[in-house]
C-alpha cells in the first residue's frame, strides 16, 4: 500500500483534481475544506441521532458534498473536462430533496423562540455546529467568483438550503 505522505505539499501547495498546483491557502482549496469540515460536522451528527431515516438523509447529504468538493476541487480551466467526465454533480434531485424535506419540517410548526440557544441535547447541538460549517462553506463558495472561478447556480443553491434543513433539523431535534 502506498504511503498516504506523499511530501508533496511539504512545500505549501496540493492538487486540483486534474494535477494543477496551487497554494494550500488557494480559495478554491479554502472552499473544499470548508465543504470537507461540514461533511465531518454532519457525520458527527449522524451518529448523534437516533432516528435510522434521520442518519440514512444525513449521510446522502454527505454523498452529495463528496460530488460537490469534487467539482470545486477542478481548476476552471478544466471545467468543460470535469463536465464531461463521470464524476457525480450536485443536480435537481438533490436539490429537490433537500427542498422537501425542508417543507416537510416546516409544515409540523415547529417552536422556538427568534436566534436559536444551542444546547438543548447532543444531537440539537451536533446540527447546529454543522449549519454555522455550513454557512462558512457558503461564504467560501461564493467567494470563488471574484476570483475567476464559476460556480453553478445549482450548487450555491443546495449549499444555502442544507444550512436551511440542518437549522430546522436542530429545531426539531429540540422539542420535548
Amino acid at each position: 500500500m502506498a504511503s498516504i505522505a506523499t511530501r508533496t505539499g511539504d512545500d505549501g501547495t496540493t492538487s486540483l483534481l486534474y494535477g494543477q498546483r496551487v497554494s494550500k491557502d488557494h480559495p478554491q482549496i479554502e472552499a473544499v475544506g470548508a465543504f470537507d469540515e461540514l461533511n465531518a460536522a454532519i457525520g458527527f451528527a449522524k451518529t448523534t441521532c437516533p432516528d435510522a431515516p434521520r442518519r440514512a438523509a444525513l449521510e446522502q447529504i454527505q454523498h452529495d458534498l463528496v460530488a460537490l468538493m469534487g467539482e470545486l476541487a477542478c481548476a476552471e480551466s478544466d471545467r468543460e473536462r470535469y463536465e464531461a467526465s463521470r464524476f457525480q454533480r450536485i443536480d435537481a434531485a438533490a436539490l429537490g430533496r433537500i427542498d422537501a424535506a425542508i417543507a416537510t419540517l416546516e409544515s409540523q410548526s415547529l417552536r422556538f423562540d427568534g436566534w436559536a440557544t444551542p444546547g438543548a441535547n447532543l444531537h440539537g447541538s451536533a446540527l447546529d455546529l454543522a449549519r454555522t460549517v455550513a454557512r462558512r462553506a457558503e461564504r467560501r463558495l461564493v467567494s470563488l467568483p471574484a476570483g475567476g472561478r464559476t460556480v453553478r447556480p445549482l450548487v450555491a443553491q443546495y449549499t444555502n438550503r442544507i444550512a436551511d434543513l440542518l437549522w430546522l433539523l436542530a429545531r426539531q431535534a429540540e422539542q420535548p
